[in-house]
Formats: C-alpha cells, structure tokens, sequence
C-alpha cells in the first residue's frame, strides 16, 4: 500500500526506467516534468512538437534537453506522431503534452494507426489528501460520461488492476452515490449493488467492494461508526468508483483545489498507459503521472 506520492515517485525511481512519448511537449511545464523524470531515474522521452520552442523553453528552465525531438505542426500531428512511436515499440507509455484530450485520444482510438485494445479505456487518477491516511484513487472522472453497468465493472477492475500493478496485497473499492440506500428510481444505486454482488471477479484482486453508499462512508470510519454502516472497507477506501464523469471530475478538482491535495493521473486500457492531466495542473503533477503510468507500464 502506498500512502504518499513520494512514494510513487520512489517507487517508479527504483523500477525499470521506460520511455515515455510526449504529444506536444513545448510547454514549459511539461518539459520540467519530463527532464525531472530523467534526471531522477524515472523514464527517457521522445517529444513531438515545435523544435524551436522546445529548445527554448529548455534554455528558460536551464535543462539540458538530451532527447529526440520528431518535429510536428498543429496538434492532430503531434498526437499522431507520438502514438505512432509506441506502435513502432520505440516508447513504452504515452503523454499529453499541450495539446487538447480529443485531439489526444482521436490518436489513440483511430482503427488504423491507433493503439486501442479490447478494453475500456478508463482514467485513473490518485490523490494525496491532507487528512487522509492513504493515496485514494478517483475513476472516472476523465474519459466515460455515464457508463452502463458493464462498463462500470471495467472502470472498476481498470482500477484494481492499477493498484496490484503498484504491490497492493488487498484493496478496498467503494461505490459511490448520493445514498445509502438502493432506490429503483436512481440507477446508480441499482448498479452499485450489481457490483457488490460480482464477488468471483473482484476476488482475483483480493478486493472489497461495498455500495452503494456516500462519499462519507467511503473515507471515514468516524462517518460509518455514527450511521451504524459496517462493512469490509467501509471508511477506508482505496478506490471510489463514481457514478457519472461529473461527479469524479468534481470531486477530483475539489480534492485539488480547495483541500490542496497531490495528484498522478493516467489513463488505462490502451497498448500503454496514457499520462493524462490537466493541462492546468503543474509540473509536480505531471511528473507524479509519469511516474505512475512507467509503474503501471509493468501491469500485466
């Protein structure tokens, strides 16, 4: 179990180092993060993108810029350039640089030159939170809109797999919603109890997963003890799976922006783990999801 990013980061530090395809890599912080990565034993780049301002950035930050850099246009061109390079097996994980996540994932997805597989893609982002005693994992607030039941379970085992590939023996997952209680009138309730009772597919992972219940029940033990909720993992989740994209992409910059918490963020599914943030958040974010997506690189 991890419970710091530091610890991510010391972990990736120690693992295998890989290669990371950067997708529009002149922006200042995505260099810094990417040079950190190198500098600190984490992974090697290839950037696709604007030469010119690549160097120059390199010059402001007073990196030495080692990599190869492949020169690409607009960016629909930079994407398809990085997405080309893992096809090749000259990268080993995939990173959104300054350009938008449609553009991105159009690369990814496309049938022809794309690197989908027959999974869903999911985003898998974790948090650092102030006050709470372990990393948690937030999915998905980044790709699906409002997955079906199916999709839910993948969202779901997307994460659990996330986690095993970091060296977690046993895992807590939460389903949450706005109740407790199961309403045939409000769907993700229904789902939530669906997924408890899938107990063959989550015992591969050695995981827990308890729902439907609210956001309270799923990280604090102090919140179940009052409501009389008791189950296994309740109040400690290292996962909370959300019902909707609207509600993890809330909580998730919520977590960010009021309760100051660290984050690394990827996307699974692919060939490759996709390092996808925000192109808001800074560069000890971007290096934090560089440095889990090389980790999850080692998922099998």
């Amino acid at each position: 179990m991890l419970h710091t990013i530091r610890e991510l980061m010391e972990k990736a530090a120690s693992s295998e180092k890989r290669t990371i395809a950067v997708a529009a890599a002149h922006d200042k912080e995505v260099l810094q993060a990417v040079f950190a990565a190198r500098d600190q034993g984490v992974a090697d780049a290839i950037l696709t993108g604007d030469p010119e301002r690549i160097a120059a950035f390199a010059k402001e930050l007073g990196c030495e810029q080692t990599f190869e850099v492949i020169p690409a246009g607009d960016d629909k061109e930079c994407a398809a350039k990085a997405v080309a390079l893992v096809r090749e097996g000259r990268a080993n994980c995939l990173m959104k640089g300054i350009l938008s996540t449609a553009d991105m994932m159009r690369a990814v997805i496309d049938k022809e030159n794309g690197i989908r597989t027959g999974s869903l893609l999911s985003h898998v982002m974790i948090y650092e939170i102030p006050g709470y005693n372990k990393l948690l994992v937030n999915t998905d607030g980044g790709m699906n809109t409002a997955p079906t039941l199916e999709q839910k379970a993948d969202i779901l085992e997307n994460a659990a797999k996330a986690l095993k590939a970091l060296g977690y023996d046993s895992i807590n997952a939460s389903c949450v919603c706005g109740a407790e209680v199961v309403n045939p009138k409000v769907q993700a309730t229904v789902d939530a109890a669906a997924l408890v009772e899938m107990k063959d597919r989550w015992a591969a992972y050695n995981m827990n997963v308890i729902g439907p219940v609210g956001f309270d029940l799923a990280i604090s033990k102090e919140a179940c003890h009052h409501k009389k909720f008791d189950a296994p993992g309740a109040g400690e989740a290292d996962i909370m799976l959300v019902p909707a994209y609207e509600v993890g992409n809330g909580i998730g910059k919520a977590l960010t922006y009021f309760a100051g918490a660290k984050s690394a963020g990827i996307i699974i599914g692919a060939r490759v783990p996709i390092v996808l943030v925000s192109r808001a958040d800074n560069a000890e974010t971007k290096l934090a999801s560089i440095a889990l997506g090389c980790l999850i690189g080692e998922m099998k």
